[in-house]
């Protein structure tokens, strides 16, 4: 079974691309952005129902394009294995694995961390990476064109009290990522990586619900969703060499 494009002959037409966390309003403007560029999209999320929306939104926008949503739980590597398998098997090759997983908490000042927060951000920001990365690993290397791509924070680099456990997280998926991208480099040889593992990093996201929300907020720094979309689609642009084992900013560097 092929995915079926618009025919515009991009890096992305034909392309089969996993989104994980792909129910928020990040997923939703991936989905879009890599329809429209004709890549076959499966998606995955842990609430089946904004899921199901999500898919069906960007199945609309067009037409032309494969969209399908499973709902994987990403905490279990022996899921996230087998929606890797069964993604390879049903649309005979995966191109990449987009990471979407989101999630935060904090505290008012260091000294009131609670470190229950920890313990979810861990496995929402750490464990799924890793579970990911792992299962999508030799897929993403069989291909011609695989992509790992992570989007992190500009609190990673450079943490603030409150956000403990958040930039600690944060920072921690990075670098189990750009271990990936060492995975990736050391498999290509001396031609070079044929897979990438990249890092887009934002001060925070915005969209328009958040807009409309807050009317006289100036969002300083945000990344919108939309352009947060159009830098994930552009990493397969570049050559795997030019972008595997790279932080690019979206943001300026604190």
């Amino acid at each position: 079974m092929n995915g079926k494009g618009n025919g515009n002959g991009g890096p992305l037409e034909g392309a089969v691309v996993a989104v994980a966390g792909a129910a928020g309003a990040a997923g939703r403007a991936t989905l879009l952005r890599l329809a429209e560029a004709g890549a076959t999209v499966v998606a995955s999320d842990a609430d089946p129902a904004r899921l199901a929306e999500a898919v069906d939104a960007a199945r609309y926008a067009h037409g032309g394009a494969t969209v399908v949503g499973d709902t994987v739980d990403l905490l279990d590597l022996g899921a996230a294995r087998e929606w890797a398998d069964k993604t390879e098997k049903e649309f005979g090759r995966v191109d990449g694995l987009v990471h979407l997983v989101g999630g935060w908490r904090g505290s008012a000042t260091f000294a009131e961390t609670d470190l229950a927060d920890w313990t979810l951000l861990e496995k929402l920001l750490i464990r799924t990476v890793q579970h990911t990365s792992l299962a999508f690993h030799d897929g993403l290397l069989r291909s011609d064109r695989g992509r790992y791509v992570l989007v992190s924070a500009a609190g990673a680099s450079k943490p603030t009290a409150g956000n403990a456990a958040y930039s600690a997280s944060k920072a921690a998926a990075e670098a189990w990522t750009l271990a990936l991208g060492d995975a990736f480099r050391k498999a290509g040889g001396e031609d070079g990586p044929k897979a990438a593992a990249t890092i887009l990093i934002v001060k925070a996201l915005v969209h328009d619900a958040m807009r409309a929300e807050r009317p006289n907020a100036k969002f300083a720094g945000f990344t919108d969703v939309e352009d947060l979309a159009d830098e994930i689609a552009a990493v397969w642009d570049k050559p795997a060499q030019e972008v595997n084992g790279q932080r690019l900013w979206l943001t300026p560097k604190p």
